[in-house]
């Protein structure tokens, strides 16, 4: 065989496995390609499933909250307040007129009080309602009736009273952060004071709670398996994209921050 026509075939072969790789490569790429982008998309379904999934059980736990919430109300409060008025009518003497006059007032304002707290109770019923207002006038609730105890001394600074915007899922799980920090505190903290403060700025929401409780290292309640609920808290905070900051002193008192996109 002549020398240029070997030459020749040698080229279209040479040709062929250079043509041949790049089809091979571009074959296994395309596959990755899928292979990831299947992957992707399970990761992501599985994903919104669990968002699904936490969302549902938070939902749960806001109304497991808000009907104990209700039912220590009705027991500590307006039942209080209704035995009194019971108890009041009870010892009315008509013969002695000043003295029944004072105590049938006495009575309209026990009567008028439990009433209003009944209402304020029935606006607690709907709390879905109350997160159309926005996590503003929620968290605004649950504080009002933190105050009710006379516990504490509660300071509120809120700083989206003129938002507008809402986000209801984030909400949700955004009141739920706060319950449980409260309840943190209502349990371990053995506080006198709480500070909350709510903001927005720059597309982010920031939730502040402080109070001047016992205080503890949180690394040696890591460490200890024993973070108090806040590795629940820990966990919510991350599963909607935000950021837990815990600042605590021995004797002190405890500082979280929660910083969260929103809406």
């Amino acid at each position: 065989m002549p020398k240029e026509q070997k030459d020749i075939y040698t080229s279209v072969i040479l040709i062929s496995l250079i043509f041949l790789v790049i089809v091979v490569g571009l074959i296994l790429l395309v596959t990755s390609y899928y292979r990831k982008k299947r992957t992707h998309l399970e990761e992501k379904k599985l994903l919104n499933q669990k968002f699904e999934s936490e969302l549902l059980k938070t939902q749960i736990e806001v109304q497991e909250q808000t009907m104990q919430l209700i039912a220590s109300n009705l027991h500590d409060n307006i039942g209080q307040l209704l035995s009194l008025t019971n108890l009041t009518l009870g010892s009315i003497n008509i013969s002695e007129e000043k003295k029944a006059e004072k105590k049938i007032d006495t009575s309209i304002e026990l009567v008028n009080k439990s009433i209003s707290e009944l209402r304020a109770l029935a606006k607690l019923l709907h709390g879905e309602q109350l997160l159309q207002l926005g996590i503003a006038a929620a968290i605004e609730q649950e504080v009002s009736w933190l105050s009710k105890a006379e516990i504490y001394q509660v300071q509120f600074e809120n700083g989206m009273q003129d938002t507008i915007l809402l986000s209801p899922q984030k909400d949700l799980v955004i009141l739920r952060l706060f319950q449980e920090i409260v309840n943190n505190i209502v349990k371990h903290a053995q506080a006198t004071q709480i500070i909350i403060q709510l903001h927005q700025q720059a597309n982010r929401l920031f939730l502040s709670v402080s109070e001047n409780g016992v205080g503890f290292n949180y690394e040696e309640a890591k460490k200890e398996n024993n973070g108090l609920g806040l590795f629940s808290i820990e966990k919510r905070v991350k599963m909607i994209e935000g950021s837990f900051q815990l600042q605590s002193t021995k004797h002190k008192g405890t500082q979280i921050i929660i910083e969260i996109p929103y809406p």
